[in-house]
């Protein structure tokens, strides 16, 4: 597997506006919260099958959830996205998104999901503030999808896209894992959608996670030989105009297409730059950089009864430590967690 080289540029850091930032002066504004390790489908490059999960006991509690973003809003954290697993598998997800909503300062609220169950819960979660949703959809191919989730039905997830749409989620953005042997060969279907919806479909990288980082070695298909086959099937592709580097997903369209297309290249063409984002794992870790195993524990903190303003500091030391980017051109994998257990 070859991957982009990283250069270490140090700029001065401006923290003098009350936000989070880190020793490279990027801006920290963006969370992403995993609700549970637990997960209601089990795709080969996410974890094994006999995946066991943890003890609802040792995850973040509802309570310790909205400390959480409490604390980070008043750190400038203004965007939260919820994510597993799969977040909807969590009990009272409904009201949790309620009461995430109201925090002030929190101007956005999405979610990522495998849309199993959105058939039911999109209009609830909408109701209750949810803002919109990424879906993983990795294939059109009800076969292929079976054998990639393998138990999901491609048949349960579309009612989810199309119950999200129906219930104001917007903009709905399909997000499509691209696997060498699994679906490279149809990535064309899912990019022919946008032309009869305003949906981003998003093309994502493989990357290497715990025990199915051997796996993921030999399965990565570089953003450059996906953009190809779509061009070959579809016709050329246009950049968006607006790109501003902050966002993962470098934005393309066809032409005559309602919807755009996204490629994320966190393997071959890494965008750590404008990266303004870090995580909190179902176990109450906040993991600095997704391809890095840097984690600084919160949950045990928050046990022992810590204040808002000692979390607050925590998170601000915590956060100026965020490693610049990953390790993957030197062959420095994560390896304490699987992808479900990080939470994308």
């Amino acid at each position: 597997m070859s991957a982009a080289r990283i250069t270490l540029q140090m700029v001065t850091p401006a923290p003098t506006d009350g936000g989070m930032h880190d020793a490279f002066g990027r801006r920290i504004d963006y969370l992403r919260i995993s609700l549970t390790d637990a997960c209601n489908l089990r795709c080969v490059y996410c974890m094994p099958e006999e995946m066991q999960f943890l003890p609802r006991a040792e995850l973040l509690q509802d309570d310790e959830v909205l400390f959480i973003v409490q604390a980070a809003a008043q750190l400038g954290v203004r965007k939260i996205r919820l994510t597993g697993g799969e977040p909807t598998v969590r009990k009272n997800i409904v009201e949790l998104v309620r009461r995430i909503k109201q925090v002030p300062g929190i101007e956005e609220l999405a979610m990522t999901t495998n849309g199993v169950l959105l058939a039911d819960l999109a209009q609830p979660l909408a109701a209750a503030g949810l803002d919109r949703v990424n879906v993983s959809v990795d294939t059109l191919d009800a076969a292929s999808f079976k054998r990639i989730t393998r138990w999901g039905s491609l048949r349960d997830v579309w009612s989810g896209v199309e119950a999200a749409e129906a219930a104001g989620l917007k903009p709905i953005k399909l997000n499509c894992v691209v696997t060498r042997g699994y679906n490279d060969q149809q990535v064309a279907d899912l990019a022919r959608l946008t032309f009869d919806h305003p949906w981003e479909v998003r093309f994502i990288e493989l990357m290497p996670f715990g025990e199915v980082a051997n796996f993921a070695h030999n399965a990565v298909v570089p953003y450059q030989e996906t953009m190809a086959r779509v061009e070959e099937a579809l016709g050329p592709l246009s950049v968006v105009p607006g790109y501003d580097g902050h966002d993962p997903s470098r934005p393309y369209r066809l032409a005559g297409a309602q919807g755009t297309l996204g490629f994320i290249s966190s393997v071959t063409q890494p965008f750590c730059a404008g990266c303004g984002r870090v995580r909190v794992t179902a176990d109450g870790k906040l993991r600095l950089c997704l391809l890095r195993d840097n984690e600084v524990d919160l949950l045990t903190p928050l046990r022992r009864g810590c204040s808002l303003d000692q979390l607050k500091a925590l998170l601000r030391a915590a956060v100026w430590g965020k490693p610049w980017g990953h390790g993957l051109a030197n062959d420095v994998v994560p390896e304490i967690r699987v992808m479900s257990q990080i939470g994308g």
